[in-house]
């Protein structure tokens, strides 16, 4: 057996999915319980008044074709959220299983796992090292109760690229022993390939994409999980029949097209140079002691004084992240790179604070 169906809970395996109605768009819709006419200002081209595809072939393909993988190794999700969900539906036993996570690091993996029951194990990254992920800490500090283990690369929030050397000795450490679950949320800006070829070497890899940044589609909610096609048909049975909307579908599909792709394209390049403008402003503002290294689309602050660089950015008109609560960041904001004039009325309001 795939050592991603072995890993998985026994009932998920025996799981009989929720049997949708059938997707046969040439024929007239008499099978699905819908209304026959389109709400008023639909300007959808499927009609918001039908069930979307459940798993959008079109969209399937492209985001196959755009991530360098075949369409049975990928599942469209709401979200990566949704694939975070799905993941710990999937292999997270109440009270008995747990994840391993690189902290400090996206919040939504760890309350996924405490909603399904599972505990957590924090492995912190190494802050002298630039945020480097501690190889011998993560395989010392996993146990066969560790069912996921979720590396951030870029790492939200620190914005650092992981060292591809140590995520690759921890994909072969684990492989058949644990899920490694790589977030690739803000790849597009680290300039570096995704690890997408390694699907073929670990059974056990998967990878989380999403349209919410590169793409500019925050709102429309498009996630891609991406793994062996095992693990991806287990998937299926798990996520909700609907999970994407029809507006959802098309935008994406806009956002796709290969001229969209050029421009999102050229737009992260302009993002990186004020990403690189902002933080040389940053780092010569008194209230600012460091500004970390970024391969991504904000920047991680060490602040002398947070509380009036946050006052000052909201006296004019602008909102920054407050990472205080984390107890690896005392003194820590997170800043997204905006427009040059979004970046220069953040500068001149610090500047005033």
């Amino acid at each position: 057996m795939n050592p991603a169906l072995s890993l998985a809970r026994p009932e998920i395996l025996t799981l009989k999915p929720y049997s949708h109605a059938a997707w046969l768009p040439a024929l007239t819709r008499l099978h699905a319980n819908e209304a026959p006419w389109r709400p008023p200002g639909d300007s959808t081209e499927a009609g918001l008044n039908r069930y979307p595809e459940p798993q959008p072939q079109a969209l399937v393909r492209r985001l196959a074709e755009v991530y360098e993988v075949s369409a049975e190794t990928l599942l469209v999700t709401h979200g990566s959220d949704e694939a975070i969900d799905l993941l710990s539906r999937i292999y997270l036993r109440a009270g008995v299983d747990a994840i391993l996570q690189c902290t400090p690091t996206f919040g939504m993996y760890q309350v996924a796992a405490r909603i399904q029951g599972a505990d957590v194990i924090d492995v912190p990254l190494d802050r002298s090292l630039g945020w480097a992920v501690d190889v011998d800490k993560v395989l010392a500090a996993w146990n066969p109760r560790v069912k996921l283990v979720y590396l951030c690369s870029p790492n939200n929030p620190t914005a650092n690229l992981l060292d591809i050397g140590a995520i690759e000795t921890i994909c072969s450490a684990l492989d058949g022993k644990a899920m490694v679950v790589i977030d690739e949320a803000y790849t597009e800006w680290s300039k570096t390939p995704s690890l997408t070829p390694w699907l073929a070497r670990f059974p056990t890899l998967a990878i989380l994409r999403t349209l919410s940044k590169a793409h500019a589609l925050a709102g429309a909610r498009i996630g891609a999980l991406l793994g062996s096609a095992d693990m991806i048909e287990l998937a299926k049975r798990v996520i909700p029949p609907y999970s994407l909307a029809q507006p959802t579908i098309e935008a994406a599909l806009r956002a796709l097209h290969p001229n969209e792709i050029l421009g999102s394209r050229a737009r992260i390049d302009a993002l990186l140079l004020e990403r690189e403008y902002l933080g040389r402003r940053l780092q010569s503002s008194p209230l600012v002691d460091k500004v970390w290294p970024s391969d991504s689309n904000f920047l991680l602050l060490d602040c002398r004084d947070a509380d009036a660089f946050m006052q000052g950015a909201i006296a004019g008109g602008l909102i920054v992240r407050d990472l205080r609560s984390n107890r690896a960041l005392p003194n820590s904001l997170r800043v997204s790179v905006g427009t040059r004039a979004q970046n220069d009325a953040l500068l001149l309001s610090v500047e005033a604070a």
